[in-house]
């Protein structure tokens, strides 16, 4: 059974870099899917895609968080990261890890405060 699971600080302060890892079980990351996906919801808010990383290496943003985000992959920890830079308040959410959006990590809380 694939399982995706969310793991990073739960708390970032603001201008800092926040970073997330997806860690995928249950199958290889290079078969099981060909994009892997990053998605956040804010409180109150709708789902946001992020970005994606397929199993080419090829990166895919969000135009509007395109120069503050970046999608890596670890294929050997069966892995793969995201990177907001220079996070605000805003940028508070759940943030969720999804393969082709058919497999979904329980989400990870993470909070933008001072």
């Amino acid at each position: 059974q694939v399982q995706l699971q969310e793991s990073g600080p739960g708390l970032v302060k603001p201008s800092q870099t926040l970073s997330l890892t997806c860690t995928v079980s249950g199958g290889s990351i290079s078969t099981i899917s060909y994009y892997w996906n990053w998605i956040r919801q804010p409180p109150g808010k709708g789902l946001e895609w992020m970005g994606a990383i397929d199993n080419s290496g090829g990166t895919y943003y969000s135009p509007s968080r395109k120069s503050r985000t970046s999608i890596s992959r670890d294929t050997s920890k069966n892995q793969f990261t995201l990177q907001l830079s220079s996070v605000t308040p805003e940028d508070t959410a759940v943030y969720y890890c999804s393969d082709d959006f058919r497999y979904w990590g329980q989400g990870t809380q993470v909070t933008v405060s001072s």
